[in-house]
């Protein structure tokens, strides 16, 4: 038998698992969440991820609603290109989805990194369920409006958060309450 409250699949960024990150913090306050594993910030293949996503989608009976970051999103914009898993996702909260095709700030992958790892080109494909693409108007990872055309290339609905720098700790994001809210929306 297969529930009907759906899977929360926490889908993280390129800098992986981090403690106090809100997407840790939500996966362990919901009772039916899963989290692709640990990849290792040095490992840029994006084959490899994607087939992670994959793997965990096809371990979970029943519906999945997606929650991913920065990166994650990116990932997950592959990944339903590829899928045959689809149909089982209710929808997906992507938050502040970077800009790959802009250089990002330093400490973070180059363009040439990106490229040789797989990212690029950026998806630019609708994508085959509900999704919802949180943005801020000060992510340092993405200009508003370059990620706001990226949304509407893959035919998510936008919301706006304000000035929440990349909604994570370096912006001064543990807890995000609202994604709760968010993920309710797309269940």
């Amino acid at each position: 038998m297969t529930s009907t409250t759906p899977t929360v699949l926490v889908v993280p960024g390129l800098r992986d698992h981090v403690s106090e990150h809100w997407q840790t913090l939500l996966a362990a306050r919901l009772p039916q969440a899963r989290t692709v594993p640990p990849m290792g910030r040095e490992d840029l293949n994006c084959a490899d991820r994607i087939n992670a996503i994959e793997r965990e989608i096809a371990a979970i009976e029943g519906p999945v609603v997606i929650v991913a970051h920065s990166g994650g999103c990116i990932m997950v914009a592959h990944w339903a290109r590829t899928t045959s898993h689809a149909n089982a996702v209710r929808g997906a909260l992507l938050a502040t989805p970077p800009d790959f095709d802009s250089p990002m700030p330093a400490g973070y992958p180059g363009l040439d990194a990106l490229q040789a790892g797989g990212w690029l080109p950026v998806p630019r494909e609708r994508l085959p369920f509900r999704s919802l693409v949180a943005m801020s108007r000060n992510d340092p990872l993405g200009e508003y409006v370059r990620v706001g055309e990226l949304a509407g290339a893959w035919g998510s609905q936008t919301i706006d958060l304000g000035n929440v720098g990349h909604l994570n700790p370096a912006s001064g994001f543990g807890e995000w309450l609202q994604a709760e809210e968010l993920i309710r929306e797309l269940s």
